[in-house]
């Protein structure tokens, strides 16, 4: 009886190797000196100020951000209502309406970028910021409805007959009272919402434009010429942020507030704007650069 416990520990962790191993190496070649990854040479932060002063990640950081702020507040706001409407009204086909929000959660990334492009063409909206938002917003609101509604079921609604009784419209009540209960929620689905936006490659892909790449399209079109360092680098403050946001995520759905809360978004805030703040700082090291002439007649 005793064995079977330990086996069991044994393949987990050997899934969980498996799993994370990739990860780990790319976060610890991200402080290597030498741009090979088939040794360790010894340890250095430059790859990261190169990144930092590399105009095509910084640019597409920029977009990256633009995005990810704009379609999280215009989601959670939609997703917060939708819940809210959920959660007070009943209404024929509810089950129905309730298996469509939920559809994009379940349904390929592949199936909803394509679905999404022919909308966009069919529209004649120029691809660009615009859709990209568009279509950020169209998979990301289905997960604010589901934190969001996961909060509110623990909600007492006598709080808002008991304001209503005492002559509060419904919409100061639910400003004055619901909100600032279910605010945790909220908070959680925004981080969420937040950390799936900024780390979107399929569905950006097919509706980005000219001028509205995004990081991880500005990573893989650099893993093209071969994975390097630098690339290691941004992969690695993109990873470390978004964990940052999911765990902070996880914490407010599970009612905790404080220190423990703040300090994580901060924190991972601040990663994904450091590279902004180090743009600006002069080389840690001297690069070398190779100048081809090319004479003819």
């Amino acid at each position: 009886m005793k064995a079977r416990p330990s086996a069991l520990a044994a393949v987990s962790g050997l899934v969980y190797l498996f799993l994370y191993a990739p990860i780990l190496v790319l976060v610890a070649f991200s402080f290597n000196t030498g741009r090979l990854t088939a040794e360790w040479t010894g340890f250095t932060l430059d790859w990261y100020a190169r990144a930092a002063r590399n105009p095509q990640i910084l640019a597409a950081l920029r977009n990256s951000l633009k995005v990810a702020f704009t379609a999280t507040a215009i989601a959670t706001a939609i997703g917060t209502a939708a819940a809210v409407a959920f959660h007070r009204y009943r209404f024929r086909r509810q089950a129905a309406v309730d298996g469509l929000i939920t559809l994009p959660i379940v349904v390929p990334e592949i199936v909803m970028a394509s679905s999404l492009l022919l909308l966009f063409a069919g529209l004649h909206l120029r691809l660009g910021f615009l859709t990209v938002v568009l279509a950020h917003v169209g998979f990301c609101v289905s997960y604010a409805v589901v934190v969001v509604r996961a909060r509110l079921a623990g909600f007492d609604r006598t709080l808002e007959e008991a304001a209503a009784d005492l002559g509060a419209r419904p919409l100061p009540a639910f400003f004055r009272v619901t909100l600032p209960l279910i605010a945790p929620g909220v908070l959680a689905a925004a981080l969420l919402v937040f950390s799936l936006s900024i780390d979107d490659y399929v569905i950006t892909s097919f509706v980005a434009g000219v001028g509205s790449t995004t990081l991880p399209i500005q990573i893989y079109s650099m893993v093209k010429s071969g994975v390097s360092p630098e690339i290691n680098a941004v992969s690695t403050l993109l990873l470390v942020a978004t964990s940052l946001l999911l765990w902070t995520a996880s914490r407010l759905e599970q009612g905790r507030r404080g220190w423990s809360t703040a300090v994580p978004v901060a924190t991972a805030l601040g990663l994904l704007g450091a590279p902004f703040v180090l743009g600006g700082a002069r080389p840690a090291s001297e690069e070398r650069v190779l100048n081809l002439y090319i004479w003819s007649n």
